[in-house]
């Protein structure tokens, strides 16, 4: 239980997605403008980077690992362990389309709120950062539901920190040469230097 509990401090603060590892910076950057769409995408990230945890780790230990290095029920012999990244992406995109569909069909209005957002997913590193570090940690599957839950955390708290940050400052007199992306991109390297203060926190 102590593990878990670091695994998601770890994830959220101290090797947080976003500002220490900065993966996620396009969906970052693009979807925080309003605080509103920063939790949209954020509920979809959390969502989507559980699930993928959870089927990467099964694909790669119970399909691309060989039967006789893992140990346990394995459905093919050879080691197709060099096709992880690929089989990732592809996991990923195809969760993503799934999602998309089935909240299509079935919450209308909640497709509509977070619609747009869910096709950005796809291309975000984070969700596949986060499943190639379950299987480079080697955690076991609840291990990895756990690190995938914080690392979507991290990046939520990240995205809704940043997008309050850029609300107050549209209503500030900016100077003309530091409107727009820049000052955006000058807040998130202040917003990064914060979370450095959490380096050393926890050691996992």
């Amino acid at each position: 239980m102590p593990k878990l509990l670091l695994i998601i401090i770890s994830a959220v603060l101290v090797n947080n997605f976003v500002l220490q590892r900065f993966l996620g910076i396009c969906p970052f950057l693009g979807v925080s403008k309003r605080v509103s769409t920063a939790l949209g995408m954020s509920g979809a990230v959390l969502f989507v980077m559980t699930m993928a945890s959870v089927s990467t780790w099964l694909i790669y230990h119970y399909i691309l690992v060989p039967a006789d290095s893992a140990g346990h029920f394995v459905l093919i012999a050879a080691d197709l362990t060099f096709l992880k990244t690929v089989t990732f992406i592809l996991v990923i995109a195809s969760l993503v389309q799934l999602v998309e569909l089935v909240l299509q069909k079935l919450s209308p209005t909640l497709y509509q709120a977070l619609g747009i957002f869910l096709p950005l997913i796809t291309t975000n590193c984070a969700v596949l950062g986060v499943a190639v570090l379950n299987i480079q940690k080697e955690y076991s599957l609840l291990e990895t539901t756990i690190f995938g839950i914080g690392a979507a955390l991290g990046f939520g708290l990240a995205m809704i920190l940043f997008s309050g940050l850029r609300e107050r400052i549209d209503l500030c007199d900016t100077p003309v040469s530091f409107r727009g992306t820049a000052i955006g991109l000058v807040t998130a390297g202040l917003l990064s230097l914060a979370f450095m203060g959490f380096t050393g926190l926890v050691k996992i």
